[in-house]
């Protein structure tokens, strides 16, 4: 009989460390920053600061070197931007994609000659607005909010004009609404 009243205490414990745990978890984990949250009245962005928990990861992408990778690109969607692009085939408004740039390093190992991420770069952030909602901010234009975040401000862009920081770059992916979707398998119905 003390074994079953010591097991039936030891189960109670367990059950309330459990609970415990998810409580605390739940109570420290945040929801995803809408596009309220991370856009100002002005149409200035910040990235936001827990975008790996909250957002979907979409892909990532290798900038090849003459030795390996010399860039690593790893991109997220915030929550619902995937399920809605694989409905509609395009991105909502207020779809936001964070890509994260790392400097890669290279190296032989095992396996063979190893790119992997290293030292982060920053962040490009765009923010999709189909509705024009910031004319005025040359950030904004051609259906998306365009920045680039140095790694040391996530909250001060260092972009000044989209047409002549951003744009180049995107001008392959034009025909796909600017986001190159055939490097993002999870977007496939």
């Amino acid at each position: 009989m003390k074994f079953l009243g010591s097991a039936a205490v030891a189960s109670a414990s367990f059950i309330v460390v459990i609970v415990g745990c998810l409580v605390s978890q739940s109570a420290n984990s945040q929801p995803a920053a809408t596009q309220e949250q991370l856009v100002d009245a002005a149409g200035n962005m910040h990235i936001p600061k827990n975008y790996r928990a909250t957002y979907e990861f979409l892909g990532s992408w290798s900038v090849a070197g003459d030795k390996g990778a010399k860039e690593m690109h790893v991109v997220y969607a915030s929550p619902g931007s995937v399920a809605d692009y694989r409905t509609t085939g395009k991105f909502s408004d207020g779809s936001i994609l964070v890509k994260e740039v790392y400097d890669a390093a290279t190296s032989d190992m095992t396996t063979g000659t190893v790119s992997h991420q290293d030292l982060l770069k920053g962040w490009f952030m765009m923010v999709k607005d189909s509705k024009n909602s910031h004319p005025d901010n040359k950030l904004w234009g051609n259906g998306w909010a365009w920045s680039w975040f140095d790694a040391n401000n996530p909250v001060k862009t260092t972009s000044t004009n989209f047409r002549s920081d951003c744009l180049g770059c995107h001008i392959p992916a034009k025909e796909t609404d600017w986001i190159y979707v055939q490097g993002y398998p999870v977007l496939k119905k």
